[in-house]
């Protein structure tokens, strides 16, 4: 089936908010004097909030009595943080133009909270462009479980064979496949060489490199 829509995650691939997720993490962690590793943080990217919190909480044994508050208080930190300084990736401008001219639907499906995403889309001023945007925040199962993105190609009212994904972490792209989606990885940095990515219908280093070749190429 012809592919028509694209699906955008947000955080790391259209903003560059995960260094300041996880400032917002470390944080909060360094208020129980516990500090992450930054491939620690890698290992959990893609996550929402109540899951990360969730895993460090138990991974470093601290009482899930005060999960609740971590939770509001990362959030918060992270969705200023965003706000007041968070830049654009590159290409992003590019990508949705892109895609609008050549007649795809565009959603975004983020595991971040709605109220996020708001704030990210007017940011980057490409609410015009989107024609659906879904958070993971209120379902039962977040990213690597693709019900977040099977929703939005339902938002979409398009099949999941209709669609390309583009997504920078490894959690995101287990979602991607597993709703049998086609997969574009723009994984970060030091972790571009990693065998993981494999899964991946293709991957680049940045959103400028798409090209029509690639759409032929899936």
């Amino acid at each position: 089936m012809q592919l028509n829509t694209v699906i955008f995650d947000m955080d790391g691939l259209l903003i560059d908010s995960e260094p300041l997720w996880q400032e917002a993490g470390s944080e909060l962690l360094n208020q129980f004097d516990l500090n992450l590793t930054d491939e620690q943080y890698r290992s959990s990217t893609g996550l929402r909030t109540p899951e990360w919190i969730d895993h460090w909480f138990t991974h470093f044994g601290i009482s899930k009595s005060k999960a609740k508050e971590s939770i509001t208080i990362t959030e918060e930190k992270a969705i200023k943080k965003i706000k007041d300084i968070g830049l654009a990736m590159p290409g992003v401008d590019y990508i949705m133009h892109f895609f609008k001219e050549r007649g795809f639907r565009i959603g975004l499906a983020s595991s971040s909270p709605m109220r996020l995403i708001d704030v990210v889309v007017d940011k980057l001023n490409i609410r015009s462009f989107l024609d659906a945007s879904v958070s993971a925040e209120a379902l039962a199962y977040g990213k690597p479980h693709p019900q977040v993105f099977i929703n939005c190609a339902e938002a979409l009212a398009v099949k999941a064979s209709q669609c390309i994904v583009f997504e920078d972490s490894f959690n995101g792209l287990i979602a991607a496949k597993a709703a049998k989606m086609k997969c574009v990885v723009i994984p970060h940095g030091a972790s571009f060489d990693n065998k993981v990515w494999g899964a991946a219908d293709l991957k680049l280093k940045s959103l400028i490199e798409f090209e029509d070749k690639n759409l032929l190429e899936m």
